[in-house]
């Protein structure tokens, strides 16, 4: 406080309450200047005086004068001025230290590159200082978005614990899947082992049921789960996901892509649950990890006031937004997992001839040729099949003791008559 400047509003609310009688005790007591420090002023005769002294000399504790203006006090208290101010040392590398912070460049790393590249010479506390400058200088502008009840779920992976399963001694790096009721910040989160087609469907359905209820809508990021190829006009969906949200009645609202500030809501609400919820916790396995998380979810995260509604998300979700969400169907929709897979070069041949005639009898065929696989394992049967479509007939379902080389049919009619003169 010793080197503290004063600003002209300070002394005139000191000048005030010296007219109204108060002593310089009292002044010191209500924190705007002290009786030896704030209360002396640098006069032109280069000794300090006391402000009283000044005010009373120059008439301004009377209660029928005025008090000056921020001028005329400055001239007569001679207040310095504020030290000058030396240029940046950062000044002549401002254009790259600037094209480099809208990249997202760390401050550190911008110092270590101006030493190695340049010779720079200054500290990181120019680099730091410059940088908020510019960040004053250049604010981001956000829009709060605003939802009705029972509108929207915005939903998001987040890394989760990495869990020693006591039973069956594997360590099994996990995920949290998190659903977030937009309006009353309500939410249902799961810790998975796996981002898989299956377990996404598996927990929108955990989710729907846990809220007794549909949103209208489910805001999503791009995952590869959800949207096969992300687009802003026209995002291709999972068909299994689609299949879900026709079967719950939702609608699939991705995020643009590089914009996932639209969901905002559970990316908070997924670092809140990996920074009050995971650490100091020990889990037997997922199933006891999950049982504790929904206690956690019903216990203290539903029932802490809320730093924007200012309400406790379970209140808000029980009193209002269950009332807005869409029923539960009454049979839930299958959960599929569809693939698209590649049939070797060596098949299509054999799929051409299946379905160039009789297709129900070849059909059936190869349908017992596939099911002979469950006897045998695939592993003969590949083998058996492969030494067929060499040209040679070998023994290997029933045995290893048999091999006769033996030329391919001409045509099945041909084979078929040879087999029925042998018996």
């Amino acid at each position: 406080m010793a080197n503290r400047r004063f600003e002209m509003y300070e002394y005139r609310q000191v000048l005030t309450r010296m007219r109204l009688g108060e002593s310089d005790r009292a002044i010191a007591r209500s924190g705007l200047m002290g009786r030896q420090k704030a209360g002396a002023c640098l006069h032109a005769d280069t000794h300090r005086q006391a402000l009283r002294e000044v005010a009373g000399r120059e008439g301004w504790l009377e209660a029928s004068s005025v008090l000056p203006d921020d001028a005329t006090l400055a001239q007569v208290l001679q207040v310095p001025s504020l030290r000058p101010q030396s240029a940046s040392s950062v000044l002549p590398y401002q254009d790259k230290v600037t094209a480099w912070w809208r990249q997202g460049i760390r401050g550190t790393v911008i110092h270590q590159a101006l030493v190695d590249t340049y010779g720079y010479a200054g500290s990181y506390s120019s680099i730091r200082r410059f940088l908020q400058q510019l960040k004053d200088a250049h604010p981001d502008v956000t829009t709060v978005l605003d939802f009705d009840p029972g509108d929207v779920a915005q939903v998001d992976f987040g890394r989760g614990p990495t869990i020693e399963d006591v039973f069956t001694d594997q360590t099994i790096a996990t995920w949290i899947f998190v659903m977030v009721l937009a309006w009353s910040r309500h939410q249902y989160a799961e810790i998975v082992p796996d981002q898989k087609v299956e377990t996404w469907l598996s927990c929108h359905r955990s989710a729907f049921e846990f809220f007794g209820g549909v949103p209208a809508r489910v805001v999503i990021d791009n995952h590869k789960n959800a949207i096969t190829r992300a687009c802003y006009h026209d995002p291709e969906v999972q068909r299994a996901y689609g299949e879900c949200a026709e079967g719950y009645g939702f609608t699939i609202s991705p995020c643009p892509v590089r914009d996932p500030k639209k969901k905002g809501r559970v990316v908070a609400a997924v670092k809140y649950d990996k920074r009050t919820f995971v650490p100091l916790r020990q889990f037997r396995d997922i199933s006891d990890a999950n049982r504790q998380f929904q206690d956690w979810i019903q216990g203290v995260a539903g029932n802490l006031i809320h730093g924007t509604t200012h309400e406790r998300p379970l209140t808000r979700f029980a009193q209002t937004e269950r009332g807005f969400l869409k029923p539960l169907p009454a049979t839930p929709p299958e959960q599929a997992a569809w693939a698209k897979v590649k049939v070797h070069g060596d098949c299509h041949g054999l799929i051409k001839t299946l379905f160039s005639n009789r297709v129900l009898d070849n059909l059936r065929a190869a349908q017992g040729i596939i099911r002979l696989s469950e006897r045998y394992g695939t592993r003969r049967l590949e083998a058996a099949c492969d030494r067929l479509r060499h040209g040679a007939y070998r023994v290997i379902l029933e045995g290893e003791s048999f091999r006769a080389p033996k030329p391919l049919p001409q045509s099945p009619k041909k084979h078929l008559g040879k087999e029925a003169e042998k018996h």
